[in-house]
């Protein structure tokens, strides 16, 4: 019997965001995108593509987006969280689905906000892909190091 497809996102891929706007997956990736759309039932994987702050973009497949929007549901709609997340992902968030080549378009509100022009880089994020500015996150990478207190929560894992 086969079980539900699991998604494996991992590493970086450098890759550049054309003058459209257009980002071509890495070819890593596409290839377990495609792996995983083929184990959901086949055909074009539409993908959900936001931001839960503007510096930095994230693209779900639909079905594990869906499963997000799922867990969301059981909040109550009072919730400010789920509020606040809400709106912050819909503003920025639109259905992308690659072309023939891979490309999707980055809605210009996403790529202005995030500065996803250039070089980006693309990193696996097991179940969904993450994308920045590849200045802006090696800034960030310098800013914000993996610290002792982040070690020791993982280690609290197992990990």
């Amino acid at each position: 019997m086969k079980g539900k497809p699991v998604l494996r996102l991992r590493g970086n891929s450098p890759a550049t965001v054309d003058e459209k706007g257009r980002l071509k997956l890495p070819s890593s990736f596409k290839a377990e995108l495609e792996s995983f759309a083929q184990g959901e039932g086949g055909g074009a994987l539409k993908h959900y593509l936001t931001s839960l702050d503007g510096r930095s973009a994230r693209l779900y497949p639909m079905p594990i987006w869906e499963a997000i929007e799922a867990r969301l549901a059981a909040l109550p709609s009072t919730s400010p969280a789920k509020r606040k997340f809400l709106e912050t992902t819909a503003y920025f968030g639109s259905e992308v689905e690659p072309d023939a080549q891979g490309r999707f378009v980055i809605p210009p509100i996403l790529r202005e906000a995030a500065q996803l022009t250039g070089e980006v880089a693309v990193l696996g994020q097991m179940d969904h892909l993450a994308l920045w500015n590849k200045a802006g996150f090696q800034r960030r990478l310098a800013a914000e190091p993996l610290g002792a207190d982040d070690l020791a929560q993982l280690a609290d894992l197992g990990i």
